[in-house]
């Protein structure tokens, strides 16, 4: 039977810096009226018994399902479902270890009916907790007591007893009611503080308007203490018992997904199973192209919530729906019924809204600035994800020594894209084509310098990746791989000359990930320009391939069955040092708090160890940085950061995230919490949020990017001088 393989790269996107969420699971589950989990089917069993003898095969470990991978299948099962071990007595838990021995023979006949037992288990505590949690709202809630919660899972154990659970259920109330009560003495801080503004005459009268509005509103607004905390308990209360709506209205497509996930995660992080829904977002991704509005969706207490529009799209141009929008409806067509989407899983919403280029769809939207429902008619059409596309811009910076500035071409690079279905023809999206026009477009202009910034970019295809690097190095080793066999292939940069030859700077963070460490580390091991930014890449530094089981089980071309992610091979850097677990250290580090994050490879369960292989015999180039020239950049650039009072800021949040981040407990205290929180971490979420949003490619000149301009001006000028 022919194997369908396109060997890729897992992108990566983390959430951070939020000490204690609401179960993960929870942001991928959404609900649907329709679908629940009943009982396994034979086609389960047809897939299960596939994934399992692909992961025996083709992973790189060529380990069988073993007594370790059957316990770390069960711990990441578990970690799914209840991460902060708030819902599982201690003897569920122990009733599904008692299995364990059987796991492997489980898998290879195609059972999961284990995952059914954890799950309905999973369902009545969950319902018990959910009872308790509606109790704990009832009671009077005393911030002024010196009470704690401990949120370091490692540190948890599962409750034995009832009276266990309803403490600990309580304590996690009063957690969540204190972080929406802080959010109000936040708001209300902002708006004292604005309120002290001067008022600027020029406002315009569309504020005005909007303003009158949302008029309608304001007498609805909590103003009183009390009122705000009655506000905020009924959003919790809708909150926990939406949770619970979603999770009872799971299907089996979805449990089985998380629960083949959890056994391929038992080989390593980025081994996993996608349903064919998956698979359909994921095809997505990497060709940056569809069929719809243009909007990108997320569910929030049973709404759909219009959290950013595509410019130039559908949805953008006819103008009606607005950021943070709620959709209630979607009607196919001029004269189709409205359909009620209000508590339907997002994926379905989704589908519905989604259609062929040139078809109608209504939808009926409540207004996020409280005026009355509208109907909003949007014709579909194709949409480009330019938002993901890599961008450019020239900077002005530094002075040259005839008193002109340099000009420095910055380009944003959020993935390595490529359309693997018109690929082959040449045809399609390439993130290296993308590339290569802007540096084009640089060269035409002038540009002294560039600067490839990675930061956030996840990876995406590997020989994007090695055609990207070529871009700037003439020929010769981009990256090796070694599979289960030993047996080593250096993929190469075969194309004579380069798109850029001129002093080049490549910047990077813990989330530039798998195809970005293999650009990364070939432009430092060919001494090809300067890798600055985090202390580390990410680290992952393997390959997956991804396998099609319709065409695995019955030679069919279609998604219809889903498809196995599975890593079967591991990269090495052309001098042999794999990026696994360590990542690409940079040459000039500079200050930021994704640097202390705990996302890194290495914080993975059960991640592939670093090794290294013979290096490829390479030219490096002959005008690169030398130990002496990275030395002096980097004096320079500390001198800077220590008179720049932004950096300043940033170093005290750095410090105090630090002697915060691996706490077990986190104080329940009002005052303390917000003494402790102060003008240190008070935005941080909402930054790294935006930094990761689908429009985290816009080139903006902060004092990061001022300090990286600097850094360029200094090599530049130390090329100048050899």
């Amino acid at each position: 039977m022919k194997k369908f393989k396109v060997i890729l790269v897992l992108s990566l996107l983390y959430a951070a810096l939020l000490w204690f969420d609401f179960p993960r699971i929870a942001s991928f589950i959404q609900n649907s009226a329709e679908a629940e989990v009943t009982e396994p089917s034979r086609r389960d069993g047809y897939i299960t018994i596939s994934v399992t003898d692909l992961m025996k095969k083709e992973h790189i470990s060529e380990w069988s399902l073993n007594e370790k991978l059957a316990e770390r299948t069960i711990t990441s099962f578990l970690k799914v479902l209840d991460p902060q071990k708030l819902y599982f007595y201690q003897q569920d838990v122990d009733y599904f270890r008692a299995r364990q021995p059987q796991l492997g023979d489980m898998f290879k006949n195609g059972d999961i009916k284990l995952a059914y037992v954890i799950f309905k288990t999973y369902l009545n505590r969950l319902d018990e907790r959910i009872a308790q949690m509606q109790a704990a709202l009832d009671q009077p809630i005393d911030f002024t007591v010196d009470e704690s919660l401990t949120v370091k899972p490692e540190s948890l154990t599962n409750p034995k007893t009832r009276k266990e659970a309803e403490e600990r259920v309580r304590l996690r109330v009063k957690y969540d009611m204190l972080l929406l009560q802080v959010d109000d003495l936040r708001k209300d801080q902002k708006a004292a503080k604005d309120s002290d503004k001067p008022e600027d005459p020029e406002a315009k009268a569309e504020d005005q308007d909007e303003s009158k509005s949302s008029e309608a509103q304001k007498d609805e607004t909590p103003q009183t203490p009390e009122e705000k905390y009655q506000a905020n308990k009924e959003k919790l209360l809708k909150r926990y018992t939406s949770f619970q709506k979603r999770m009872h209205q799971l299907d089996n497509d979805e449990l089985l997904e998380f629960y083949l996930t959890a056994m391929t995660n038992s080989y390593d992080p980025h081994s996993s199973y996608m349903s064919s829904s998956t698979v359909e977002n994921f095809e997505i991704s990497m060709s940056l192209g569809l069929q719809g509005i243009g909007a990108t969706l997320s569910s929030e207490d049973g709404y759909v919530t219009v959290k950013h529009l595509v410019p130039g799209g559908p949805a953008d141009k006819e103008g009606s729906l607005k950021i943070n929008d709620k959709i209630c409806g979607v009607a196919q067509g001029d004269d189709g019924p409205m359909e009620d989407v209000v508590d339907m899983k997002l994926d379905d919403v989704v589908k519905k809204i989604r259609g062929n280029a040139g078809t109608v769809v209504r939808l009926e939207v409540i207004p996020e600035n409280g005026s009355g429902n509208k109907t909003v008619r949007i014709v579909r059409s194709k949409i480009e994800l330019k938002d993901s596309e890599a961008k450019g811009v020239v900077f002005e910076a530094g002075q040259k020594a005839d008193g002109t500035p340099y000009k420095i071409g910055v380009i944003n690079l959020p993935s390595f894209y490529l359309d693997m279905q018109k690929a082959r023809f040449g045809e399609g999206k390439s993130s290296t084509r993308d590339v290569r026009k802007i540096l084009d477009d640089f060269n035409a202009q002038g540009v002294d310098s560039v600067v490839l910034d990675l930061r956030n970019n996840g990876g995406g295809s590997l020989p994007e990746a090695i055609s990207l690097t070529g871009l700037f190095i003439d020929r010769g080793s981009v990256v090796q791989v070694r599979d289960s066999k030993n047996h080593i292939l250096s993929h190469d940069d075969r194309e004579r000359g380069v798109s850029w030859n001129g002093p080049l700077v490549v910047v990077i963070n813990k989330l530039s990930a798998s195809a970005s460490e293999i650009l990364a580390g070939a432009i430092q091991d060919y001494n090809r320009g300067l890798i600055i930014g985090d202390k580390t890449t990410h680290g992952k530094g393997s390959v997956q391939t991804v396998e099609y089981l319709s065409q695995r089980l019955f030679d069919l071309s279609n998604s219809k069955y889903g498809a196995l992610k599975v890593t079967i091979q591991q990269f090495y850097r052309p001098l042999g040092a794999s990026t696994q677990e360590r990542g690409v250290t940079s040459d000039i580090e500079l200050p930021s708090i994704t640097t202390h994050m705990n996302i890194g490879e290495s914080d993975l369960d059960y991640p592939l160890a670093f090794d290294q292989i013979p290096a490829q015999p390479i030219v490096k180039w002959a005008k690169g940085p030398t130990p002496e020239m990275i030395q002096a950049l980097t004096e320079l650039s500390k001198s800077r950061i220590a008179e720049n009072a932004e950096y300043q800021k940033l170093l005290k949040k750095i410090d105090f995230y630090c002697k915060i981040k691996d706490r077990e407990t986190v104080t329940l205290n009002l005052d303390q919490f917000m003494a402790e929180r102060a003008d240190v971490l008070q935005d941080e979420e909402e930054k790294l949020d935006e930094k990761l949003s689908s429009d985290a490619n816009e080139i903006k000149r902060d004092y990061s990017m001022d300090e990286i301009l600097n850094i360029m001006v200094d090599y530049t000028k130390a090329l100048e001088k050899e």
